[in-house]
């Protein structure tokens, strides 16, 4: 019988880019440089302010980005190379995952007054649509 083909992508390897969820850099991505086991990986974010560090994965969260033909246990300067190289910290910026982390943060970031206003602008929008919607239909 054959094997079944996995739907599972995101594997833990060298060259993964990870989401970090807790700890003082929550929030920021960083790479795996090396598998110490199977509780911790070393990862480092030389562009994003996180240092080489063993941390484990039950504090990380796997993205699809993985930097390719990066070597076992390379240093900050390789890892930092090969980001700028590939551009993965921008292309993670524009990825709809971290957009919609910064869209939550800017909404819990607002104050009573801004939200006052948020809320006056949506209606004013939903006012719009719905005489827009029945001068179409009329």
């Amino acid at each position: 019988m054959p094997a079944q083909p996995s739907n599972f992508k995101r594997f833990v390897e060298v060259g993964r880019v990870v989401l970090i969820k807790a700890g003082p850099h929550e929030g920021h991505i960083a790479v795996i440089a090396e598998i110490i086991d199977h509780n911790r990986a070393i990862i480092d974010g030389p562009t994003t302010g996180v240092p080489r560090q063993a941390f484990p994965y039950r504090h990380m969260t796997l993205t699809p980005f993985v930097l390719s033909k990066l070597p076992r246990g390379a240093g900050t300067g390789v890892i930092r190379k090969q980001l700028e190289k590939e551009q993965t910290v921008e292309k993670w910026n524009k990825s709809a995952w971290a957009q919609k982390r910064e869209a939550i943060a800017k909404r819990r970031s607002l104050n009573d007054f801004e939200r006052f206003c948020v809320m006056l602008a949506k209606k004013a929008r939903r006012d719009q649509v719905r005489k827009t919607l029945a001068k179409a239909s009329a």
